[in-house]
């Protein structure tokens, strides 16, 4: 069987991982088991780069803030603002400090400089404005569609006047509160306002639909950006609703709620052209994804499961394993673990394919890995079957922000 193991597996670069897939998707999504570790992010970055000169991809798509990820795109394909400001201001959940982030925005950058704009590669970020303990205001989505719209449709076509939208909106502190994540009552999403704000961000996304024609044919770029202000804004909206649930299934409703706005922004990325996507295999996966939260336990269908159902063969999911996470106390892996056989072959880092290593393993029953650390998961190994290959880093460096 060792042989057989080897055998599934090869050296990591762009054209193995694409010699697992019948073609070329447009998604090709690559999890990772935990954020921020540098050894996984520089592996990302190296990839992408092969993707890009070898297969003709244009796009990456990070696990981050879609509104922020324009600060990102407008640097890398025009050189607006500074690195600097870029980093700070481009990302959440604090990945502006990670060096590798840093170094696939500076090499974008460089890459598009003198290009025309046909052949520059696009940054995008593809989570909702969420933190894990609050949900960001509508604001700058909901006005950022307004404003596009009231510049160029009749004025009588608009469900409200911009001082409408900024009454109903109130102060961004009445939406960002933090406490509102765990207590319902706190929130103001089911508030008169809110209601009201869900029913103008509904007719103004209507109206960006109806008046596509004459808007794409204006600008399509300035379209799919006023399409991005218009499904974040009426995400956001459902999100904030839910958060003000009292009933059982506010979690799973706010768990799906997000990763339906990933899947959203990532089809949009797809059409676009070939993306590579980054984000923790949970969000990625075509199985469904479960947390344990301080209401109980949660299940809902990830932003990889629905976008698969719509593109098919045209999205493939990569996992990534790890054997050990230095820093972290995640040692060397059990070996009736999926880790613990490929930790075993020695190899510092291999693409494997993972229909041929179910194969070669017949009826040999594997263990899930536990883990000491939250924060790093575990491959499971019912999820082998599912996925189009997988990438196992032997020893990798836990979280290392700049």
């Amino acid at each position: 069987m060792v042989t057989d193991i080897k055998g599934a597996t090869r050296t990591v670069e762009a054209a193995a991982v694409m010699g697992l897939l019948p073609a070329r998707p447009r998604l090709l999504a690559l999890g990772e088991p935990t954020h921020g570790a540098d050894t996984l992010l520089d592996l990302r970055n190296e990839l992408f780069r092969q993707l890009v000169e070898q297969e003709g991809y244009r796009t990456i798509a990070l696990e981050s803030d879609c509104l922020r990820g324009l600060v990102v795109d407008a640097y890398v394909t025009s050189g607006t603002g500074t690195l600097e400001t870029v980093m700070e201001r481009g990302f959440s959940h604090g990945w502006g400090a990670f060096e590798a982030n840093r170094e696939l925005v500076r090499w974008m950058r460089a890459h598009n400089d003198g290009r025309p704009t046909s052949e520059q590669l696009r940054f995008a970020g593809f989570d909702g404005p969420l933190e894990i303990t609050a949900a960001a205001s509508p604001r700058q989505a909901l006005t950022a569609l307004h404003g596009y719209l009231a510049a160029r449709v009749d004025a009588d076509l608009l469900p409200c006047t911009a001082a409408t939208l900024e009454r109903l909106l109130g102060t961004d502190e009445r939406w960002t509160d933090p406490a509102a994540m765990t207590d319902p009552a706190r929130s103001v999403g089911r508030s008169t306002e809110a209601g009201e704000l869900r029913l103008i961000a509904d007719d103004l996304v209507t109206l960006l639909d109806t008046q596509a024609p004459l808007l794409a044919a204006a600008s399509r770029e300035d379209w799919d950006r006023a399409c991005l202000f218009g499904r974040t804004a009426a995400g956001l909206l459902r999100y904030h609703h839910w958060m003000a649930d009292p009933s059982p299934a506010r979690m799973t409703r706010l768990c799906a709620q997000r990763d339906v706005m990933m899947a959203h922004n990532l089809l949009a990325a797809a059409a676009r052209g070939p993306a590579l996507v980054h984000a923790h295999n949970s969000h990625l996966q075509r199985e469904q994804s479960t947390m344990q939260t301080w209401e109980g336990p949660v299940r809902w269908w990830s932003a990889g499961a629905l976008v698969s159902a719509r593109l098919g063969r045209e999205y493939a999911f990569v996992a990534t394993a790890l054997g050990t996470l230095r820093h972290q106390g995640v040692d060397v892996p059990p070996p009736d673990s999926v880790e613990g056989l490929l930790y075993a072959l020695g190899a510092d880092r291999c693409v494997v394919d993972a229909p041929r290593l179910v194969t070669a393993l017949g009826d040999v029953r594997l263990a899930p890995r536990t883990s000491p650390w939250f924060g790093y998961a575990p491959l499971d190994p019912a999820h082998l079957a599912e996925s189009d290959g997988l990438v196992f880093v032997r020893d990798a460096l836990g979280s290392q922000p700049r």
